[in-house]
């Protein structure tokens, strides 16, 4: 598998032990105790040697992590669901973490792969791209096979309805989402399920819509640079311009190639109806290709120039799975299923 060999690679994420400090009795004392007894329960029940361990990430929260026997690893945090890292062989990090990221639960972790459900964007019901990415999520199963002289470690993750996310959709749900540790390929595939009401009035006697998307942050070298980072794949298709006019967006179609820099200033188009792959030129004489199943429809490419703080723009650009021109319309007993598939090509 090729090597990203990225300019500055992002250090590993250092797990926080149980000494660190804490003040007896209050809010952090007790977060964090639950927090321990998370990772204790998950990894008595779903921890695999050498594949799949549970340990306190950033913030003191709950992280599960996945090893291949090749060297490659990937995070995933049960808060928010988010993949904030994929690690080659090599222990260059495809997936980039903003350094305005945050991991005390305030708001969703800017960075890795967040996942935007039931919502993708502004809504007047709940917050910007759903709660999906503002909750925690539970381990119902791991697993190391199917080829055990080859294990491919996977984690499978669900969020249910409660009080909460009631409050803002008033709807029965099941979400699962796996996140499997491939020799050449980090796959996730989010499943949402609409419960039949049973006799005890759990679940929904309609159909529910929804939007979805995989946030995706890729690293870059230098997103500035058009001669080296850009995107392919998405040429002629039609696109919304969200940068222009939110409220009233126009329809356009795409050039040859997306680039970034001073002279195009904000990116954040979605792109309707795209083909099954978009590759993101990194600047490295590499490419992270992103492969989606007939799940996911559309395309969102976002790199916000300098609505964020300093140069940070030029270390990333996301190309994002989603399902956001026409919402999704589940009818009850029936699943929804996407899949999308990051690799690395040499150029």
């Amino acid at each position: 598998m090729a090597s990203l060999a990225f300019a500055s690679p992002r250090a590993p994420v250092r797990a926080h032990t149980r000494g660190h400090s804490r003040r007896r009795g209050s809010v952090l004392t007790r977060a964090s105790a639950l927090n321990e007894r998370i990772v204790q329960d998950a990894t008595a029940a779903f921890a695999i040697p050498g594949s799949v361990r549970f340990e306190l990430g950033e913030g003191g929260l709950p992280r599960c992590v996945l090893t291949h026997k090749n060297g490659s690893s990937a995070e995933v945090y049960l808060f928010g669901a988010n993949v904030t890292s994929w690690c080659l062989p090599s222990g260059d990090d495809v997936l980039y973490v903003r350094p305005d990221a945050v991991f005390d639960k305030s708001k969703p972790i800017s960075g890795g792969v967040p996942l935007c459900f039931p919502r993708f964007g502004p809504s007047d019901e709940m917050q910007q791209h759903g709660f999906a990415r503002n909750l925690d999520w539970s381990v119902i199963s791991s697993s190391a096979d199917p080829n055990p002289d080859d294990p491919e470690p996977s984690v499978l993750l669900t969020l249910k309805d409660n009080e909460y996310t009631r409050s803002m959709w008033d709807y029965a749900f099941q979400a699962t989402y796996e996140v499997t540790l491939r020799r050449d390929k980090l796959r996730v595939e989010l499943a949402v399920r609409n419960p039949e009401q049973d006799k005890k009035g759990r679940g929904n006697d309609d159909a529910f819509d929804f939007t979805a998307a995989l946030h995706t942050y890729v690293e870059v070298t230098d997103a500035g640079d058009a001669s080296n980072v850009f995107v392919k794949g998405l040429e002629g298709k039609t696109y919304i311009d969200k940068a222009l006019d939110i409220a009233e967006p126009q329809r356009e179609k795409a050039g040859e190639t997306l680039t970034f820099g001073d002279g195009v200033g904000l990116f954040d188009r979605v792109f309707l109806a795209t083909e099954p792959e978009t590759l993101l030129h990194v600047g490295t004489g590499a490419a992270v290709a992103v492969e989606n199943t007939a799940g996911w429809t559309d395309t969102v490419v976002w790199n916000p120039h300098e609505t964020l703080p300093g140069d940070t723009w030029k270390r990333f650009v996301c190309v994002e799975s989603a399902v956001v021109s026409t919402p999704v319309t589940l009818e009850p007993t029936k699943v929804w299923r996407a899949e999308t598939n990051l690799s690395v090509v040499n150029l």
